[in-house]
């Protein structure tokens, strides 16, 4: 049984980001080293940094005054920059330059004086991050059938913003019922969603036409990796979601002479050859890196963690 392995896959760059900005400020201010949510949605990158003294906390109120304090790559809402304030927490940002842009996007829209729509899962940090980094009301629309559901009047000066981690085809479909009810409305191309999310999406079509059966490494909680499979599965392709290799079910291989591989973008690339090390066990063959895109986007770690002149 051979192994395709899509690319790019596994890490984006606002994820390497804010897990070294965890791993920086554990080295520079020792632990403990508080971080409001998962700093990215995986179990095993959550473990480990928990192990070198990350506390990972749903509230703030569980955090000690005055305490370093990391906002996740997801990103937070104006009522909890303002609450770690309060608290007098020393808060570090880890929230990713993309979500960043969606933010200020949905802020430029709001002074402009537009009513807001936002294209997200309800219950995603993103999203709750997005929605209340504005000081007006945002209604919420998951999928096209959500669009019949808004009370906005035609004439109302209407705009939207995205979640970055959707489904590309899902996203493009909601926009455009957007635009059939609301001509005038405005809005980011689906093209603005997050290059890692796009790139990943794409390569992960172009390999489930080449396999029997897709899985794609990632948590269960992780939007973009849930993406990921949907992405196969709508082609006709098979796919399955793991965590890691013990997700496995052996029935799943019966018959299947490929299968493609991908991650999610905040999957480590040491549970991808785990996956596939179990897969050989089974059935040896031969592992094949597909062509596609080579990503060399960096962010810039905050100034608070830079490194200081000698």
């Amino acid at each position: 049984m051979d192994i395709l392995l899509s690319q790019p896959r596994g890490f984006c760059a606002g994820v390497t980001r804010a897990i070294e900005i965890v791993e920086l400020a554990l080295k520079r201010y020792g632990a403990p080293v508080y971080v409001f949510h998962e700093i990215v949605h995986n179990q095993h990158v959550v473990n480990d940094l928990r192990q070198r003294g990350a506390v990972f906390v749903d509230q703030l109120k569980d955090i000690p005054a005055g305490a370093i304090t990391v906002f996740s790559a997801h990103g937070v809402s104006r009522a909890v920059v303002n609450e770690a304030a309060q608290r007098q927490l020393e808060a570090i940002d880890a929230t990713c330059p993309l979500v960043t842009k969606v933010h200020r996007q949905a802020q430029r829209f709001a002074r402009q004086g537009y009513r807001l729509i936002m294209i997200g899962h309800a219950g995603h940090e993103e999203v709750i991050g997005t929605m209340g980094s504005v000081s007006v009301p945002m209604a919420l629309v998951s999928e096209v059938k959500d669009v019949a559901t808004l009370n906005f009047l035609p004439s109302e000066a209407l705009a939207y913003v995205t979640q970055t981690t959707l489904s590309l085809d899902d996203t493009r479909d909601v926009i455009a019922a957007l635009q059939a009810r609301y001509p005038h409305i405005e809005g980011p191309a689906v093209d603005d969603i997050c290059y890692a999310t796009q790139n990943r999406q794409t390569a992960v079509r172009t390999m489930a036409s080449q396999v029997d059966l897709v899985l794609v490494v990632g948590a269960r909680n992780s939007s973009n990796s849930n993406r990921l499979r949907e992405v196969a599965q709508r082609d006709g392709t098979p796919a399955y979601l793991v965590q890691d290799e013990h997700d496995i079910d052996p029935r799943w291989l019966h018959g299947i002479r490929r299968v493609g591989i991908s991650s999610g973008a905040s999957t480590p690339e040491v549970l991808v050859q785990a996956v596939i090390r179990f897969l050989n066990s089974i059935h040896p063959g031969e592992v094949v890196q597909l062509p596609g895109i080579e990503e060399h986007v960096m962010f810039k770690i905050p100034v608070a963690l830079a490194p200081v002149p000698a």
